[in-house]
């Protein structure tokens, strides 16, 4: 019986420590509410672009056949999206073919004529003119055909040159032929967006002064209706010199922009300056019915309004004031 009164009081003493223990613990994890300097970001759109947009055009004029690619395809570089068909490239091969036989033929006689000349003149009966005269027109038969196998060659590469590639990796935005249609050296195929996408924004003037390179901002989801929760961060990539229409035109990379339509716009919080707010770290904020609050250290609970995500924490647009101390739930 001692032995079971001993353990129960050692058992009273340990869980009365830890107890102790537990609540200075949570009584240390306070927060004091001040006011801190923080960027004041503004609400503006941005449309989703391709860093570069390239078209696949046609070398050949002729009728367009096994086009092969929509709006919305990925493509790959060199890949056939369409091919041309001309059918008089076809006649002209057929023509130079038989031009081919016929001076193949005559080469093989002017070749006989050269060696029956040669045989003549080693032997003394020939003469060195009919001799010269055989040479000439062995020379002359080679080099006519020669020159037709070039042309053949040059019409083989036109017929080659019929198949439209894809220029560059990317995504097909917009085709602007179809099956059966007649086109021109030179007209477009295809539009193609590359793979690389930003987000291009169109600032008032008067926040040019406030942005610049490698600057932090917040982007939201797809949809115009943005929460905090939903916000991801992005990073000024590139500020245009030249303004258009009285705007500053700057570019935001952001990672996954890879889901978004070409031109499809979201919501950006840029940075226009400083002003004062209260940080709250995320910690002390909880939520209980879709509503928002936070226990001071007297223990009451208050329901305050949470504005956008900033470094350090939560912004607090209302339910806190400087002085008060919070607990964490």
């Amino acid at each position: 019986m001692y032995r079971i009164f001993r353990f129960g009081r050692r058992l009273a003493s340990a869980l009365a420590m830890f107890f102790v223990l537990a609540h200075g613990a949570v009584a240390a994890e306070t927060f004091a509410v001040t006011v801190s300097q923080i960027d004041d970001r503004k609400a503006v759109f941005a449309t989703v672009q391709s860093v570069d947009q390239t078209v696949a055009r046609t070398q050949i004029g002729g009728t367009i056949r096994e086009l092969t690619v929509d709006e919305g395809a990925p493509v790959f570089h060199g890949q056939i999206i369409a091919r041309v068909h001309d059918p008089k490239l076809a006649l002209q091969i057929s023509a130079l073919q038989a031009r081919k036989k016929s001076l193949e033929a005559q080469l093989k006689l002017a070749t006989i004529e050269m060696e029956r000349a040669r045989d003549l003149r080693r032997s003394g009966v020939g003469s060195q003119a009919r001799l010269d005269d055989a040479q000439t027109q062995l020379d002359v038969v080679t080099s006519d055909l020669a020159a037709l196998k070039a042309e053949i060659k040059v019409i083989e590469q036109q017929v080659t040159e019929g198949d439209v590639l894809a220029p560059t990796d990317g995504r097909v935005l917009k085709v602007h032929v179809t099956d059966g249609s007649v086109v021109l050296p030179g007209d477009i195929v295809a539009t193609i967006a590359t793979e690389t996408y930003i987000l291009r924004l169109h600032l008032p003037e008067r926040h040019a002064r406030y942005i610049s390179p490698d600057d932090r901002v917040l982007v939201g989801t797809r949809g115009m209706e943005t929460v905090a929760q939903d916000l991801v961060e992005g990073r000024v990539r590139q500020v245009y010199p030249e303004m258009e229409d009285g705007r500053v035109v700057a570019d935001v990379e952001v990672h996954g922009l890879g889901d978004f339509f070409v031109g499809e716009r979201t919501r950006v919080y840029v940075a226009t300056g400083k002003r004062e707010a209260i940080i709250v770290p995320e910690g002390y904020i909880y939520q209980r019915f879709g509503v928002s609050f936070a226990r001071l250290e007297n223990g009451k609970e208050v329901a305050v309004r949470v504005g956008l995500p900033v470094d350090g924490g939560l912004e607090i647009l209302a339910g806190l004031r400087p002085g008060d101390v919070l607990v964490r739930p």
